[in-house]
């Protein structure tokens, strides 16, 4: 039997990334066939990853994966933490989705209330040669959704009982198997953490997208609260994450739950289905870090103001409804008064990391190519700051998406 024959994008794809690519698709059953590889999205959907539609034709059919390709630049590696977040992405895909998917069946789980997630044909966790080969999730009609435009109120409520889902079967695994739990607590990285190591100079993007933020805003009360927010995430967030390692309420987080790592199905207008993707960020956490960071970089403020007591009421009743399964209740597990404490503890953090991201968010596709590029740059001095990269539309988007963002936190009590 021929070997498959790849063609299309695979350039930066190494020697060593083909041939795993290579070995799983022969796993599937396929053998002499056709493998075309493209760039999968567009701009500004992924960041963190080289990412791949990879589409095999053979004699038994289709199958359409996507490829997430770790770069191979050692310098690269080390400016995205590529170590650290495929091993993490690997561990979640191969070992921790599938334990989860074990507990819900256990108990014969409802198909409407398991939590779903890509299968995983295959993942290679060893560096610098790291590939995952997911589910094409778009073959099943699924959709990413503009990042320029708010989530609905039903889009939400679909996300936030997903997140519920996750979150309780850490609690179950807490209860039930705290072995387990402790092995995926510390098997896991911190990403923010291991940028505590690296040199100052690597953190001049940050400080740079700071200066911009201050720089669109007009009020000076607005500047004031922006000052050091950004520059301070990378701290307040290692340090957050040690406090959590003894807290009996945290979980195994998603840790990046906006609007380009959520999937949609819709039934004609109305959401049937969402599934969360992309698990470089997860780690031992507290709930609210993945309910923060959703809600205030998935919506606007004029939905917050009017849903946001009424999401963490819903995400809270999904989150009893999925532990009543294992006779565990939620005012015991997770209690909303801690809930509560919680938010207004992870609010700087949180802030900062909702300004961080409002320039990816903001972006459109051209200037989205240029921050993936600033991503990829091996030499940390070629990297263009937000004024080369920004039009002034955008810094009008980013402008209003940063009041927004201030009038919210401060309306919720959360800096």
């Amino acid at each position: 039997m021929a070997p498959p024959n790849f063609e299309g994008d695979f350039q930066d794809i190494s020697e060593n990334q083909l041939e795993f690519i290579k070995k799983v698709i022969e796993e599937q059953g396929y053998q002499d066939c056709k493998v075309t590889i493209k760039a999968a999205g567009v701009a500004g959907d992924n960041y963190s990853a080289s990412v791949k539609r990879i589409t095999v034709e053979g004699e038994n059919g289709t199958l359409s994966m996507i490829g997430k390709i770790a770069p191979t630049n050692e310098m690269v590696r080390r400016r995205m933490g590529a170590q650290f977040s495929f091993g993490n992405e690997c561990i979640i895909y191969l070992e921790f989705l599938p334990k989860l998917r074990e507990l819900q069946k256990k108990v014969d789980t409802p198909e409407e209330d398991l939590y779903k997630f890509p299968k995983c044909y295959g993942a290679n966790p060893e560096a610098p040669n790291e590939v995952i080969l997911l589910e094409d999730l778009k073959s099943s009609d699924y959709n990413m959704l503009d990042r320029l435009k708010p989530l609905s109120d039903e889009c939400m409520r679909s996300v936030l009982k997903n997140l519920a889902i996750y979150h309780s079967l850490s609690y179950v695994l807490k209860s039930k198997e705290p072995e387990t739990f402790d092995y995926f607590k510390e098997s896991l990285k911190d990403m923010w953490g291991a940028m505590l190591a690296f040199p100052k100079e690597e953190f001049g993007f940050f400080f740079q997208l700071e200066d911009f933020a201050i720089g669109v805003l007009d009020d000076p009360e607005h500047k004031s609260i922006v000052k050091n927010k950004v520059v301070e995430v990378v701290e307040r967030a290692a340090k957050m994450a040690k406090f959590e390692l003894g807290s009996r309420y945290s979980v195994i987080q998603h840790g990046d739950s906006w609007v380009n790592n959520i999937m949609f199905k819709f039934e004609g207008e109305n959401v049937k289905d969402s599934i969360l993707i992309d698990y470089q960020l997860s780690k031992n956490s507290s709930p609210v870090y993945d309910l923060l960071y959703m809600i205030f970089n998935c919506t606007d403020h004029e939905s917050r103001v009017q849903n946001f007591y009424d999401w963490l009421d819903y995400y809270h009743a999904e989150l009893d409804k999925s532990l009543s399964n294992y006779g565990l209740k939620a005012n015991y597990v997770y209690p909303r008064e801690q809930l509560d404490a919680d938010l207004k503890r992870y609010g700087k953090l949180s802030f900062g990391c909702c300004i961080l991201l409002a320039s990816i968010l903001t972006a459109n596709s051209e200037e989205a190519t240029k921050f993936k590029e600033n991503f990829d740059a091996a030499d940390s001095g070629q990297v263009a700051g937000p004024m080369d990269i920004f039009q002034s539309e955008t810094a009008g988007r980013m402008k209003k998406r940063i009041i927004d963002v201030i009038e919210s936190f401060l309306s919720f009590g959360l800096l």
